[in-house]
């Protein structure tokens, strides 16, 4: 019998929260909090409120008063806003998977110039190192087309495998 060791797998695990500036708008008063918007699942966590006493007032969004909730994220002066959801069962303040991928899109075209075209197709610099593609013409490989179409009916060069 070999001695075998099992075999170990490790998920690599990545922190993708970012800091992020939340506003309670009450009909007479704005709270402001801190927290930290997870990118990967929309939920925001580490709630801080400034100036806002929870043992004595209670939950912004508890009141009659409360009107909505939005958050911004900001880098280097640039702010991209939000719309912030708040399950009032759980008290658990979130963003929606659509409004999420558009924060993500916002914030690649305004911090790092991106437009949405490119972070859907893997940005510029990713698509013009990718190796070419074979294509097919009518049943046949763009690299045989181009064979047929030399002198002597010989392909040039290296082909397709």
């Amino acid at each position: 019998m070999h001695n075998r060791r099992p075999v170990v797998c490790r998920k690599l695990l990545v922190d993708l929260k970012v800091p992020i500036v939340i506003t309670d708008e009450l009909s007479e008063e704005v709270v402001m909090a801190k927290g930290l918007l997870d990118l990967a699942s929309g939920e925001i966590f580490r709630v801080e409120y400034d100036d806002w006493d929870v043992e004595e007032r209670g939950l912004p969004w508890e009141g009659e008063d409360y009107e909505f909730t939005s958050g911004t994220l900001s880098n280097n002066g640039k702010d991209v806003e939000f719309k912030i959801d708040v399950n009032q069962v759980t008290g658990q303040y979130s963003v929606s998977a659509t409004e999420l991928l558009e924060i993500k899109v916002r914030a690649a075209q305004l911090f790092a110039g991106i437009s949405g075209k490119d972070l859907a197709l893997g940005g510029p610099t990713l698509r013009a190192s990718a190796a070419p593609v074979p294509t097919k013409t009518a049943g046949k490989t763009a690299a045989k087309t181009a064979a047929k179409s030399a002198p002597g009916g010989k392909p040039r060069g290296s082909r397709f495998h």
